[in-house]
């Protein structure tokens, strides 16, 4: 039986994404798997794992925003960033809280940051990091990234390290970030913690751990949220039967059959079968001039007894 759905993990230290990926979809005996944005095998926290005709919607969220919560060392810079390189420079450390709340502020709202060079960034078509590996340094330009938030939450005299919040859009480095601050202070720095807490309106708090995945098996798949749960930020519209028909085909659905509360933009569509129950069957893009023509559409539909209901966009 196919296996269409988002699984929320709670991913351990020390081993990859990729990694903990394959040993969920082993889990649950799913045949097609991806994830939303891969995670350092350092880091720890929030994975959103997509299953079957789920994986058409995935890549939407490597663009949201996330949150963090890590720890920076300062005075001591490694070769990654992370607590997982070689120390290459150290300095002594002769601030204090107050000083590293004073910086904070520079680093809200919209910023440049350098990519570090051990990221799956690519160049020439090789990630960024297999250069790294092999002693090579490539030339990187400054990007524009957005911080939302970065509050401290604890600050460790004794080790000279800062327990930091961190809200951010895409594309935003936490260890560059770390190296930033440093520099900012006047020392080098690296992060030795990372945890994600979320990733747009997904969090920790509703995850399981890569154990809890692996000892349900297949009994697992109870925990698993429909595929439209990762593109419930989307209007919504529903379709009649033969419109349903029309849209699975490829056919673009009329504006006249949609209402006029719909805006240009994608669409979460809902279908009917003979009953008139409504099932989630894909994504559309509507414009007000052609209507709403199918962009991604779901391959093997849910049986109607375990059809979840509408859910309007938040």
């Amino acid at each position: 039986m196919a296996l269409d759905g988002v699984a929320l993990l709670d991913k351990p230290e020390g081993i990859t994404a990729n990694a903990a990926l394959q040993r969920v979809r082993r889990a649950l005996g799913a045949a097609k798997a991806g994830h939303t944005g891969t995670l350092d095998p350092m880091a720890t926290g929030l994975m959103l794992l997509a299953f079957g005709e789920a994986t058409k919607f995935a890549q939407r969220w490597l663009e949201a925003d996330k949150v963090y919560l890590t720890r920076v060392r300062f005075g001591v810079a490694t070769s990654t960033g992370d607590a997982e390189g070689e120390v290459i420079a150290r300095a002594p450390v002769s601030f204090g809280a107050e000083a590293l709340q004073a910086v904070l502020p520079r680093f809200l709202g919209t910023i440049e940051q350098v990519p570090p060079m051990v990221s799956a960034l690519k160049h020439e078509g090789k990630p960024l990091y297999r250069y790294a590996r092999e002693g090579v340094v490539i030339e990187r330009a400054a990007r524009p990234v957005t911080i939302h938030e970065l509050r401290l939450i604890e600050w460790d005299e004794a080790l000279a390290a800062a327990t930091l919040y961190a809200r951010v859009g895409k594309g935003t480095y936490i260890r560059t970030l770390a190296e930033d601050l440093g520099a900012a202070l006047g020392v080098p720095a690296h992060i030795d913690r990372l945890r994600r807490l979320a990733i747009g309106p997904f969090s920790l708090e509703e995850a399981r751990t890569l154990t809890e995945w692996e000892e349900a098996g297949e009994s697992g798949r109870e925990w698993l949220l429909p595929p439209d749960a990762l593109v419930r930020d989307l209007p919504c519209v529903t379709l009649d039967v033969a419109r349903t028909q029309a849209f699975l085909a490829g056919q673009r659905i009329g504006r006249a059959a949609l209402g006029d509360s719909l805006s240009s933009g994608m669409v979460r569509v809902y279908g009917s079968n003979d009953e008139d129950k409504p099932l989630f069957i894909g994504l559309g893009e509507y414009e007000p001039t052609r209507g709403l023509s199918p962009k991604r559409v779901i391959a093997n539909i849910t049986p109607p007894s375990s059809r979840v209901p509408v859910i309007p966009a938040e």
